[in-house]
């Protein structure tokens, strides 16, 4: 079982001047605690963590456990340098946001255990608690979806590798794996995800993460 954590983008909705990756959360970087969430899931065999190029010694030094790659100018690039990089004996592989640092180890092992049913695609996903409105581009209010068929989808999504390969064969840029894999007509199956797997993308994010950790409540 291999975990590709692609960690090379910059997160400028965070407004700092660092990769988003490396942006400190109580004392650990959001990809140290994404790495350390991982490990103590006791499901994964090998990980992969995708860097800017300017990173990847850094990277190798602080995190000695894991096999640190250059990625590329877009998301899909820098999977796809993970999947190079990864057992090419491994069976299954799980794609994570390192900027959901506070992940609770428990659902790498509900997803894996989804996979291990027999499930060649996995996502956990939440029910979506506001009402959501389709907009047009002049701002107008053309439908009302049925939340109570949506969910706001998480990570780590996990795959059959020869499934994740295929989908990445080719593929043009995508912030979502889960949507490549629909793209070739395969099933993706929903497992329930966690509050706690929020992605720090704002200020205000990573204040709500900040303040979690402060109380105790990060499982990591």
């Amino acid at each position: 079982m291999v975990l590709l954590i692609p960690a090379a983008g910059m997160g400028t909705r965070l407004g700092l001047d660092v990769p988003k990756a490396f942006v400190p959360l109580a004392g650990s970087t959001l990809l140290e605690r994404s790495v350390v969430a991982a490990w103590d899931s006791g499901v994964i065999d090998q990980i992969v963590v995708i860097v800017p190029d300017d990173q990847v010694d850094a990277t190798g030094a602080l995190l000695p456990s894991v096999t640190v790659v250059a990625g590329g100018a877009e998301r899909s690039d820098s999977v796809r340098a993970g999947l190079a990089a990864a057992d090419p004996a491994a069976d299954l592989i799980l794609v994570h946001d390192a900027a959901r640092a506070l992940t609770p180890p428990s659902l790498f092992g509900d997803v894996v255990a989804a996979l291990r049913s027999g499930a060649p695609a996995v996502v956990p996903g939440l029910p979506v608690a506001d009402t959501l409105k389709r907009v047009d581009d002049a701002g107008l209010v053309r439908a009302t979806p049925d939340r109570s068929e949506l969910r706001a989808v998480q990570t780590p999504q996990g795959f059959t590798a020869a499934l994740l390969r295929r989908a990445h064969a080719g593929a043009g840029d995508a912030t979502d794996d889960a949507g490549l894999v629909e793209s070739l007509g395969v099933d993706v199956r929903v497992v329930p995800g966690d509050e706690m797997a929020f992605k720090i993308t704002t200020p205000f994010d990573l204040t709500v993460a900040q303040r979690l950790c402060a109380a105790g409540e990060a499982d990591i």
